[in-house]
């Protein structure tokens, strides 16, 4: 759980607590919007535990039994996940997390803004600043309006959580369509920046980009 976490750049990992009653102390001493709840801890159960906090974050259930579904629901948990967990349905899971105001990308799910570790900490990102993303060996280049990170990710993992405004062009890079300046059949430019469009990706873009 905690690899996938990582893995999602708009989850910032604040513990990991081994029982309820660490569970409470981090809870008192932090501001969590979403908590991952195993439901068979030592010393109080999942749900008896959920069920002594006043004000709850949201919760997402982590179990290996299915028999506790029902009733964790009487609890307003936003998904119940059934171990062996995949990354396909912890990121639909988490999806379901992402606040709900009234903005384009919220109504769609689509997260306003992006963690990436750097150098040991956590660097925040606007979604809608990005220009392109360039994948280079084990790390990522993410390009934006007022400066470039490098960051250790997947390309591949990354493109399944970025909002519909992003698309792959080729296996090294992703862009931001409403930041394109020129393209042709080859590559397309985003201020100044020439980015090939690789051979196996250049039908599907000619159906979204209409050339």
């Amino acid at each position: 759980m905690k690899d996938y976490i990582q893995q999602i750049p708009f989850l910032e990992l604040i513990a990991v607590c081994n029982d309820a009653i660490s569970a409470m102390q981090k809870l008192n001493e932090n501001k969590i919007d979403l908590m991952f709840l195993d439901l068979h801890l030592p010393k109080i159960k999942g749900l008896d535990f959920l069920s002594t906090i006043k004000n709850p974050p949201k919760v997402i259930i982590t179990t290996a039994y299915h028999e506790f579904a029902v009733e964790s629901y009487q609890y307003q948990v936003l998904d119940y996940l059934l171990k062996p967990i995949g990354f396909e349905r912890f990121v639909a899971a988490v999806q379901k997390a992402l606040p709900t105001a009234k903005t384009e990308s919220q109504i769609t799910n689509e997260p306003e803004f992006l963690f990436f570790t750097v150098n040991k900490k956590r660097a925040k990102i606007q979604v809608h600043e990005i220009l392109y993303i360039e994948s280079q060996k084990e790390n990522i280049k993410i390009v934006s309006k007022e400066r470039i990170i490098l960051t250790r990710h997947s390309i591949s993992e990354l493109e399944k959580i970025l909002p519909s405004d992003f698309i792959r062009i080729h296996r090294s890079f992703i862009i931001s369509k409403s930041k394109i300046d020129f393209f042709d059949s080859q590559s397309v430019e985003i201020q100044g920046n020439q980015i090939p469009i690789g051979r196996n990706y250049k039908d599907h873009i000619k159906s979204l980009l209409g050339y």
